[in-house]
């Protein structure tokens, strides 16, 4: 009997120290920790993804309804790809979009056709960039407009995320343009100090004010020479309007990093995103998802199922393919970690060519529509075509 509790001893033992060494190893091949933004291109990081051993069918998460976010899923995430700006500063190609996230502005479309009020529970923002935060995201997309920035402060302040780890971004509004420097410079000083912070890595002209966005493009690059901005875009830019800048003297070297404007599959205005990329600027996407409008399409279904994913992560991966920034939103945490998980995985080019081909002709006129509206939304000149142009590249 000694002799047989001996071998039962000898077998336990070997049993644990197995699973102790298949821990280790398994420890090893996770990706490390990193202190600040990775510099890895989207290929390299697709490559690096797809290389490791894919998840068996049972424990993918990638439907509409995905369970809670992996450490390795975050830790992917705080390491995502970056795409270089002009002056070589690392901009994620990922971020969290902070538009009607616990605050609608009154003069959001939602909000007029709700009587300028809406009846939807929401979260605040504090509480879902803090989700943001946790799930990974360390790029938050912000503005002036947005009127929740003081929330994302709090977020930050609250959080254990290090200032130099994020990028932050945000835009100064219609109605600060049109009243000059002094209203921008006083913007961006009540951003910063919503924010918690003495920089923004990125500052962008919301909307090219006819006969104002100029002179609050300069003003916004004297304010980064000042240190209180490391970079500077501009937002919703007909190529007509970045034209205006350049004629007006903006040299090479100041000439936005970033165009910020709807980018979707629904949404491909290939002529207008290829001149400004020929210029060297980064084109940023708003609306990538579509608002959620779009989940139910065909393809989107269909291209899903093929690799396992959402039609949400197949309009990301669409979006960072094409080397866009992406820039979805959610006040739900499964959301977020599901929107962000389109690194692992890549579109074949006749997916991207059926994807691209979704842009019906009257999405331009109707982007057309918006714009001609937008440039003097919530101006002295709102409601009027006063100094708005007729005449610009739609497509």
């Amino acid at each position: 009997s000694l002799y047989l509790m001996h071998l039962k001893h000898t077998f336990k033992m070997k049993i644990v120290a197995t699973a102790m060494l298949s821990t280790i190893l398994y420890a090893a091949s996770l990706p490390k920790p990193s202190s600040a933004v990775s510099s890895r291109t989207i290929a390299s990081f697709v490559a690096s993804s797809i290389g490791r051993s894919a998840p068996s069918s049972a424990t993918i998460t990638s439907s509409r309804n995905m369970s809670t976010q992996t450490p390795e899923q975050k830790q992917s995430l705080i390491d995502c790809p970056t795409i270089a700006l002009r002056d070589g500063t690392a901009h994620p190609a990922i971020g969290f979009g902070t538009y009607k996230v616990g605050f609608i502005p009154a003069s959001a479309s939602s909000a007029v056709a709700a009587g300028g009020s809406t009846n939807e529970p929401q979260r605040t923002a504090e509480e879902c960039v803090t989700d943001a935060l946790n799930s990974g995201y360390r790029f938050l997309e912000c503005a002036e407009f947005y009127g929740n920035e003081q929330e994302v402060g709090k977020a930050i302040k609250a959080s254990d995320v290090p200032r130099e780890e994020l990028f932050l971004c945000s835009k100064v509004w219609t109605t600060t343009i049109e009243k000059g420097d002094d209203a921008i410079r006083a913007q961006l000083d009540k951003t910063l100090s919503d924010l918690g912070t003495d920089y923004v890595d990125l500052y962008l002209i919301h909307w090219p004010v006819p006969g104002k966005h100029v002179d609050a493009y300069k003003t916004v690059l004297d304010l980064k020479r000042e240190g209180k901005v490391r970079n500077v875009g501009v937002s919703n830019y007909a190529v007509e309007d970045y034209k205006e800048l350049l004629s007006a003297g903006i040299t090479s070297e100041d000439k936005p990093v970033v165009n910020q404007i709807e980018i979707n599959p629904f949404l491909y205005r290939k002529n207008t995103i290829e001149y400004f990329q020929s210029e060297g600027v980064v084109m940023q996407s708003y609306r990538s998802l579509r608002d959620g409008k779009a989940m139910d399409n065909p393809t989107l279904i269909s291209l899903g199922e093929k690799h396992n994913k959402s039609p949400a992560q197949v309009l990301g991966r669409w979006c960072v393919q094409h080397g866009f920034v992406y820039v979805p939103k959610s006040v739900k945490i499964e959301r977020m970690a599901e929107n962000a998980q389109v690194f692992d995985f890549e579109l074949s080019e006749e997916e991207m060519a059926t994807l691209d081909a979704l842009t019906a002709s009257d999405a331009f006129e109707t982007f057309f529509g918006l714009y001609k509206k937008c440039v003097n939304r919530d101006t002295s000149k709102d409601g009027s075509m006063e100094g708005v142009k007729t005449d610009i590249t739609i497509d």
